[in-house]
Formats: structure tokens, C-alpha cells, sequence
């Protein structure tokens, strides 16, 4: 079975690690103790070393000229990185690229998969910094296992408390667990964020898309096996891991690397909220500012999965599948449909954008799916577990087309 490494940090719930490690042991996996030094102030390393059978890992300076570079050996050999707890001062280590102990440098070498399983005060938990550094490290593709709510060591009630030990092993058990996708091996192209239409060299015409949607369907395709080519507008996120990058600005420069990688690929996802205008004549420098009202003429951009629809290829295979965003304010699912049908796309995305709890700038989201079989509605939930839906949606819709015959 797997080797895992498990990151143990100092917090009051170090001592559910304990169980954490028989969970894993239990399915029959490895697993190497790493514990920060403040972790040993609330578990002995001797605890870990009994049960694992292994040296526990404290420090990274390992005696000897000629030592093995151990935590380079340990990110070579692990099938998971797991950290439980996960205080607030490594989240914010991870997050800022830092390498000043053995786990955040771990953290830093290994390619494996990362799960964090955060514990702290709840002001802590809900304080910005936190909050933003979680983000980071969810646009990353890191897991999180959310912490959960009641009596806190600190003596408040709230959240921030480490899961239980048997969702914490729940959640790597289901990240250990080889993904039959129909979409291994398959490139999907995904877009994400805004665009920008310059009005001049310093003022622009945008929208309030954060990218975060286009990020996780971009992260959860490529943790399914796909080649992902990522085309983003600017945003201020991280990127989660992909084949390849693509940045762009303006809604021209979106669709000329979307044409591009589409030519190519047998899905595309439309997570974009691309411009649909644009200034006729940007200036070249800034215009000076007048009492006088501005005019803008604004003309309308080239419509990016209108175009893929009406591809040669597109007309003779159905390839690639589309997949398409209605970010609407009012009815969201009847215009959706109605974007479908005209569009000629495969599955219609309809997000009310009006919603607090939904659409742009939040990290969740309520869509309904529609496609020519029927609608979805999804609930409220995370952006990571709607982009999930979406792409079992996208897997289903190819499985179906891979059942029927070709088209002539």
C-alpha cells in the first residue's frame, strides 16, 4: 500500500493525529511521522515512532557530511502529504512558499497530493490572512478537510476544532484512491477569471470574476487524469497546478488562445466571464480627465463558444464538448437554457450572480446543470465539490457519446 507522510503541528489536537495513523494503518498503509517542534509539546515523538515503527522526523538537519537529504528522499517516496492538525502559522508557511523546517520544505519538494486538516481559534480561522491563505493553497490544489465546530481548547465554542479522526481519514483514503476517469489522458482546456478591455493606457472596462470557479474545474480535471491547458484572464489567485498556462487580458486575446488550444482538445469549459464589449478606440495613453461627461462607444466581442460551436470539426465529430457558463442575474436558469439551445453547446452552467452566498468574489456556489437530457440543480456548496459535479456531468455526456454512433 501507500507511504504517507503525516504532518503533525503544534495544537491541542496533535493527539487525534494518534488515531489519524491507526486510521491509515488500519487500510493498510505506511505511514512516517513529521512533527514540527512545537508539535512535540503536546505528543512525544516516541508515540508516533512505537505505533509507526519508523523514525519519527523533527528536524531537517540530519547529522553527517555525506546524510541523505532526507526530506528530497521522503517527497520522492509518498503517495499523500497529510497535515493534522494544521495550525494557522504552517498554513500561512505553505501558502507563502516559506521552507524553514522539515514539513514546510516537505511541502515544498514532494509532487504527491496535499491534504490539511486546520485547527485554531475561531477569530483565528475566520481572520483574513487565514482565509486568504487558504484560498492559495485550494487554488494549488491542496484539500482541505474542514474544521468542524463545539468546544475549543481555548475554552470558546465556535469553529476551528481538527475534524474527527475518522473524516480525517476519510478524506485521505478518497485521495488515495485511484481515479477511473474517462478523462485520463484527454485535454481539456479551461478558461477562468475576467478580461479586461482597455478604455486607455490606465483605465478599463471589467467584471468581478475572482477565477476561483475556472481554478478548481481546472484543478479537479487535471486530479481526474486530464492534460489541462488553463487560459486565465488577470487575477490576483494563484493558479492551481496545469500543463499549461495561458494568460491573457483582453477578450481578443482570450479567444485567439482558446481557438488555439481548442483545435486540440476534446473538452473546453467556459468558466470565464469574458467582456461582452469593448472599447472601439482605446488611446494609447491616458485620456485627461473633464468636467464634461465621457462617451464610450463600445463594440461587441467575438463570441467564443459561438465560434467553437460553428467549427468545421466541431459540425463533422462533436469535438470538442462544450461546456458553457451563464452568469445571470434573474431566471438564470431559463436564459441559460435559451443560451444553450442557440449557442449549440452541450452543457449549459446557470449561476445566479445576484446571490450573496454564489457567483463572483465568494468560495461557493449554487448552479444548475442543463443539457439537452435535462437540469441539475446543485445547492449551495464549495467551489471545489461544484466543479466535482460538473465534471461528473462532462464524464457522463462522454460516455454517452462514446455509446452512439459517429456523426456523418
Amino acid at each position: 500500500m501507500a507511504l504517507i507522510a503525516l504532518g503533525v503541528t503544534g495544537g491541542i489536537g496533535a493527539y487525534k493525529a494518534v488515531d489519524v495513523c491507526r486510521g491509515l494503518q488500519r487500510h493498510g498503509h505506511d505511514v512516517v511521522a513529521v512533527m514540527t517542534r512545537s508539535a512535540a509539546r503536546f505528543v512525544g515523538p516516541v508515540t508516533f515512532e512505537a505505533i509507526t515503527r519508523r523514525r519519527v522526523v523533527t528536524s531537517q538537519w540530519k547529522p553527517g557530511m555525506n546524510a541523505e537529504i532526507e526530506h528530497i528522499a521522503i517527497a520522492d517516496q509518498i503517495a499523500l502529504l497529510l497535515v493534522a492538525p494544521c495550525t494557522a502559522n504552517v498554513i500561512g508557511k505553505f501558502a507563502a512558499g516559506l521552507a524553514d523546517d522539515f514539513l514546510s520544505s516537505l511541502y515544498l519538494a514532494t509532487r504527491a497530493p496535499v491534504l490539511v486538516a486546520p485547527a485554531m481559534n475561531s477569530n483565528m480561522l475566520a481572520h483574513d490572512a487565514v482565509q486568504r491563505n487558504l484560498r492559495t493553497l485550494a487554488a494549488r490544489g491542496v484539500r482541505l478537510v474542514e474544521p468542524g465546530e463545539g468546544y475549543l481548547a481555548c475554552g470558546w465554542i465556535g469553529k476551528g476544532r481538527l475534524a474527527e479522526s475518522s473524516d480525517i481519514v476519510a478524506a485521505a483514503l478518497a485521495m488515495l484512491t485511484p481515479v477511473d476517469s474517462i478523462l485520463r489522458g484527454r485535454h481539456v482546456v479551461v478558461t477562468a477569471g475576467p478580461t479586461y478591455e482597455d478604455i486607455d493606457a490606465v483605465r478599463y472596462v471589467g467584471n468581478r470574476s475572482s477565477g476561483r470557479m475556472g481554478f478548481a474545474l481546472a484543478a479537479e480535471a487535471r486530479r481526474r487524469g486530464a492534460r489541462v491547458t488553463l487560459v486565465a484572464g488577470p487575477t490576483g489567485l494563484e493558479p492551481p497546478g496545469a500543463d499549461e498556462i495561458v494568460r491573457v487580458r483582453s477578450a481578443a486575446e482570450m479567444h485567439a488562445a482558446v481557438m488555439v488550444a481548442a483545435s486540440r482538445a476534446e473538452v473546453v469549459i467556459m468558466a470565464a466571464a469574458v467582456a461582452d464589449y469593448t472599447p472601439s478606440s482605446p488611446a494609447a495613453h491616458k485620456a485627461p480627465k473633464a468636467d464634461a461627461p465621457l462617451t464610450l462607444r463600445l463594440e461587441r466581442t467575438r463570441d467564443i463558444l459561438g465560434d467553437l460551436s460553428g467549427t468545421a470539426s466541431r459540425a463533422a465529430s462533436g469535438t470538442p464538448l462544450l461546456v458553457g457558463f451563464a452568469a445571470e442575474t434573474g431566471d438564470a436558469a431559463a436564459k441559460a437554457r435559451e443560451k444553450r439551445t442557440r449557442k449549440g453547446v452541450d452543457l449549459m452552467v446557470a449561476n445566479d450572480v445576484a446571490r450573496p452566498d454564489a457567483g463572483f468574489e465568494v468560495e461557493t456556489n449554487a448552479v444548475t446543470l442543463i443539457d439537452a437530457e435535462g437540469e441539475q440543480e446543485l445547492p449551495v456548496q464549495s467551489k471545489e465539490r461544484v466543479a466535482a459535479a460538473i465534471l461528473d456531468r462532462v464524464e457522463q455526456l462522454l460516455r454517452t457519446r462514446a455509446a452512439s454512433p459517429v456523426r456523418a
